[in-house]
């Protein structure tokens, strides 16, 4: 299928939130909103609203029926130029059935969320060819403070065309910012951890493993050939359960088109280390060959970067240098 990229962002552009997964009212606070709603018009965006993003069943989502009539809506308005998801969640993957991919294939355009919306971004890519982006969710936008590197990055894969170069971030948190804005808790970045060395270009796929593995087996899932693997994993992921995750994904009859494989973050809750990240990697044989790179700035930590699913990648990884390129987004 012919690899669509979505055209860039310019000011003045409409944003359409949608809540593909947990419902909006059920995320966000009005001040989170707010703020929010003000970084992005910074951007130049017009922040809009799909008709259902409110409705909340007893699992906190609206049907799926209204997720997907607002999914279409947002398609196929022409003013809309950017769709992102409200927030992750729990069931989006229940409307990948639901969707008329003509749709999608006919109106390109610019879907964008992480968490649980990897079902989507991956799903979008694999059955229409549309460039999707993992990037942080509507309500992310809303944090108060150290929030610039998440908006330049944001800025640049979805505004410009030029290559980027993505740089370790200083500093990192993992607190529940939404909870107290003003008690924030940030660390000092160590930087890539290079695994494995190498170099590699290929197709990025990725985003949120556990959710990335629900596609396993389905017509959902991309393909991985001449790829370049970006998984990341959530306060519920332990070294055994990633591992085993990472498992299920090298059993995948394309894995053999890996190129190589970048690891987000983890969480402080998943007592992973980087001695057991590095004897996870060590003890799979079919990740012998390929470069490794973890303690990237996507996921569930912070800041987040904007990260395209379909995009082209380039690594240059060794213990004394290592640079990722976004050469396409």
């Amino acid at each position: 299928m012919e690899k669509i990229y979505p055209q860039k962002l310019q000011r003045g552009d409409t944003l359409r939130i949608i809540a593909p997964s947990d419902a909006h009212r059920s995320c966000w606070t009005p001040e989170i909103i707010e703020l929010a709603e003000e970084r992005l018009a910074g951007l130049g965006l017009k922040v809009t609203y799909s008709k259902h993003i409110d409705e909340m069943d007893k699992f906190e989502a609206s049907s799926i029926e209204s997720r997907v009539s607002d999914f279409h809506d947002a398609f196929l308005n022409p003013d809309v130029k950017i769709v992102m998801a409200s927030d992750g969640g729990w069931v989006c993957n229940q409307i990948l059935r639901y969707i008329d991919w003509n749709i999608v294939r006919s109106n390109p355009k610019i879907f964008c969320g992480f968490s649980d919306i990897t079902a989507l971004d991956n799903a979008i890519f694999a059955k229409s060819g549309l460039v999707t982006y993992s990037s942080p969710n509507f309500g992310h936008f809303g944090k108060k403070i150290k929030i610039e590197s998440q908006l330049e990055s944001f800025r640049k894969c979805l505004f410009l065309d030029d290559p980027i170069n993505i740089l370790p971030s200083y500093e990192w948190s993992n607190d529940a910012w939404y909870k107290d804005q003003n008690n924030r808790t940030f660390m000092a970045n160590e930087g890539y951890h290079v695994i494995n060395e190498g170099e590699a270009i290929g197709t990025s796929i990725g985003g949120n493993q556990c959710t990335l593995n629900l596609l396993q087996g389905t017509e959902y899932m991309p393909s991985l050939k001449d790829s370049i693997l970006f998984i990341e994993d959530d306060n519920e992921v332990q070294p055994k359960t990633f591992d085993r995750d990472l498992q299920s994904l090298i059993h995948l009859p394309d894995f053999s088109g890996v190129r190589g494989i970048l690891i987000g973050r983890f969480e402080k809750s998943s007592h992973m280390t980087k001695e057991l990240l590095e004897g996870i990697i060590a003890s799979k044989k079919e990740l012998d060959h390929l470069p490794v790179i973890a303690n990237l700035d996507f996921g569930h930590t912070d800041p987040k970067i904007t990260f395209p699913v379909g995009g082209e990648v380039k690594i240059e990884a060794d213990k004394d240098h290592c640079q990722i390129t976004i050469l396409k987004h």
